[in-house]
């Protein structure tokens, strides 16, 4: 046992020996390593391939990864490396190019260091991230998206986390250097408060609307004000079980989804009775009687119940119903409601027949026919009438669970309070058609990158892969394992023998490899003609209305991964966003496509930053809405003020006593005039006395004859005032000798203002 651990752990240092002297030959260059377009790209990614496979090796059993990290040793660095590790970290700091990374991602790390950028090491503990993810869902209020191997990736960080020897040197170079690039995998690793306009990061703030289930539940109701596209045509209905109007609403969407599976199984079990009578020898008629007798038998007035609902809901859709008076009892009081509901299990859930069934077929199909042009869901909701029930911020399947009942769904809202209060649980309907390969249900992974919000920029990558359930599909049975495909729960389950062997054992599929099986059923063309197209649709109509709540800032982007089943018809139905989805090489299929993306997204935010024409990968622009420019800010205020209105004094001439001198005629004239208007002015004011104007100073006395002047007409000749101390003289004797001069002026014929 010894001499095994030995020989391996020998073969470990022969391993890392030989990827520090390829890393040395990179490194002794001191340049950054051009991107030389895909051809570069993906000899990185083989290279990281590579790595990936050499690590799934090393980590066939905890004891041999533990035993092989107890013998490394790092070698010691010479003097010629450190003092080329050096040079190369000033060119860096330069040219800013300190990138930070958290998280299992080497493909971002080669990357960046082929492109000349030095890593500043985060310290990221694994016992504090475990416990972050532990307490996860209790206290995140936004989904961090579908991490498949959450436990293995921090194993393998901490792999990583056992650098070379030059990058730890380089690391400690720049560690005291402002970081401006962050590739995290959570949102909240960074305070994007405190960041720097030039640095870069990987997520936007306040993303929860988009990447948690009730956030898209509610604001996909607003896209009627971004586009005129339903949300109905790619979204499944869905409901928050928390808010009491929604909750009412999901009631009466169950009880009508019950009335229209009602008529399909009308219609379907009568294309089956008569597909069995073609297949089956003739039988007696004592047989078919035992047959039909073995049955409980439900009346058929249930039948006309679901077509006298359903017609409502047309008049409902149509606007006949404003005429009805308030009145007007209900189509079913809730006793009736609880009767047909337990009719309709009866019969769909548990085979009863319903009399006279026959006779209303023709009828049942000319209402669905009716129904299918305003219900686009309508082929999606089978006859089962199966709920799916989620968490509205936990990922990876956790907490999902799928029920036929309505019963099940009302006692999770009343028996738990937690729903109520956080109003985070949501209810979907179940796609109960969905498109299945070999008999085996499966959902598809689409990844688009977010580069801005405004103007809101979405590319969208033209590869993708697709996640097998291990399980057979079957509506008899509501277990996760047959109708989630979350690799997160299927990687822990066994495929079943009854599955088909055309299924991967690994449970994915490329894009290419779904490609070829719908070209051997003739449907290859429908990939580009439906199935692409309706994904791009949905992620843009989701993204449209959730861009004004999402803080935008600038250089910074994300990518995210949509999750879609595609009905019999091939049409995209969205389920889910998720933010930091997983970049774990799980199988072959996403080792080979999860690095791809990686490169492809750093050649998206970084290369095409400096060169607009430079090569995107797999990564193809499908959308950019117009810029909305900001009003510069002029200044001017807008507020008008106003005040209210006084009344005007009463106007009296006050009685004064005093002594008026005489003086000098030209300055006289000057002086009238500014003394007058200095009266009026006081007359105009609201106290009711009058103040003399201050007294000149005295001038040279100058014997010449007074002139006059005319008072203004409306001039008040006496004011009637309290008596103010004597400064000059008189005023009453003042008017009256202007008095005077006036009635001599007019002698004179000589006009003075």
């Amino acid at each position: 046992m010894r001499a095994d651990v030995n020989m391996e752990a020998s073969e470990s240092r022969k391993s890392v020996q030989l990827e520090r002297e390829g890393q040395e030959n990179t490194n002794r260059s001191c340049t950054p390593c051009p991107d030389s377009g895909k051809n570069g790209a993906r000899k990185i990614t083989a290279v990281v391939h590579n790595q990936y496979e050499a690590k799934s090796q090393q980590m066939s059993t905890p004891s041999e990864s533990k035993t092989q990290h107890s013998f490394i040793s790092l070698p010691v660095l010479h003097p010629d490396r450190v003092k080329t590790a050096k040079a190369f970290v000033e060119k860096a700091v330069k040219r800013h190019k300190v990138f930070s990374v958290q998280g299992p991602y080497p493909v971002i790390r080669e990357a960046l260091r082929a492109r000349g950028w030095v890593e500043q090491q985060m310290n990221n503990p694994k016992k504090k991230t475990r416990q972050r993810h532990s307490n996860e869902s209790r206290t995140s209020s936004t989904d961090v998206g579908d991490s498949d191997d959450s436990d293995n990736d921090l194993e393998e960080l901490e792999q990583e986390q056992v650098a070379d020897g030059l990058y730890d040197l380089m690391s400690r170079l720049v560690r005291n250097e402002m970081v401006y690039f962050y590739w995290t995998n959570r949102r909240d690793a960074i305070n994007t408060n405190r960041l720097q306009k030039e640095q870069i990061i990987n997520h936007f703030a306040k993303a929860g609307s988009l990447t948690t289930k009730a956030g898209l539940c509610v604001n996909l109701r607003n896209l009627h004000w971004f586009d005129s596209a339903a949300p109905d045509t790619f979204f499944p209905r869905c409901y928050r079980l928390g808010a009491q109007d929604e909750k009412h609403a999901f009631i009466e969407d169950y009880r009508r989804t019950a009335c229209t599976s009602l008529l399909k199984y009308v219609v379907e079990r009568q294309k089956g009775i008569k597909a069995e009578e073609m297949n089956q020898t003739i039988r007696s008629g004592q047989d078919q009687k035992k047959r039909s007798q073995s049955k409980p038998v439900v009346l058929s007035k249930i039948i006309d119940i679901a077509l006298r609902v359903c017609q409502e809901y047309l008049d409902s859709l149509e606007h006949r119903d404003i005429d009805i008076s308030v009145e007007t009892p209900q189509t079913l009081m809730k006793e009736e409601w609880a009767e047909f509901i337990n009719n309709y299990y009866l019969v769909v859930h548990g085979g009863a027949e319903i009399e006279n069934s026959d006779h209303y077929v023709k009828c049942c199909k000319a209402m669905l026919q009716t129904l299918g042009e305003v219900n686009p869901q309508l082929d999606i909701d089978g006859i089962h009438n199966i709920w799916i029930i989620k968490p509205g911020a936990k990922s990876r399947g956790r907490g999902i669970k799928c029920v036929k009942h309505l019963d099940q769904v009302l006692r999770l809202v009343d028996g738990n309070p937690t729903v109520i209060k956080e109003s985070k649980w949501v209810v979907q309907k179940y796609v109960e058609c969905p498109l299945l390969v070999h008999g085996t249900k499966f959902d598809v992974r689409q990844w688009f990158l977010v580069t801005d919000w405004n103007p809101l920029t979405v590319w969208f990558y033209k590869k993708c892969y697709l996640r097998f359930s291990t399980q057979p599909f079957s509506l008899d049975t509501m277990d996760s394992s047959v109708h989630l495909c979350n690799n997160s729960i299927q990687k822990h389950l066994r495929p079943s023998k009854q599955r088909h062997r055309g299924v991967p054992a690994d449970n994915m599929w490329s894009d290419d490899q779904f490609k070829t099986f719908l070209s051997r059923q003739g449907r290859e063309a429908e990939w580009e003609t439906v199935v692409v197209p309706g994904m791009k649709k949905a992620v843009i109509h989701a993204l449209q209305t959730t861009q004004d709540l999402i803080e935008s800032r600038k250089n910074t982007f994300e990518l995210y991964g949509a999750d879609f089943i595609l009905g019999r018809d091939l049409c995209p139905w969205l389920i889910e966003i998720n933010a930091s989805p997983s970049m774990a090489p799980s199988t072959s299929v996403t080792a080979r496509l999860c690095s791809a993306v990686q490169e492809d997204t750093l050649r998206v935010v970084l290369d095409r930053r400096f060169d607009r024409t430079a090569n995107t990968g797999d990564f193809e622009l499908i959308y950019r809405q117009a810029a909305v420019e900001v009003p510069q800010y002029l200044g001017v205020n807008l507020l008008v003020e106003g005040f209210r209105i006084k009344r005007p004094p009463k106007r009296s001439a006050p009685k004064h006593h005093g002594s008026v001198k005489e003086k000098d005629f030209a300055a006289e004239k000057v002086k009238s005039k500014v003394l007058l208007k200095s009266v009026e002015t006081q007359l105009k004011e609201p106290s009711n006395s009058v103040r003399p104007p201050r007294p000149h100073p005295p001038e040279p006395h100058v014997t010449v004859p007074v002139e006059t002047f005319p008072l203004s007409a409306h001039l008040p000749m006496t004011i009637k005032s309290t008596h103010l101390p004597i400064i000059y003289p008189s005023l009453t004797l003042y008017f009256c000798e202007r008095k005077k001069m006036y009635k001599k002026s007019q002698k004179k014929s000589r006009c003075v203002l």
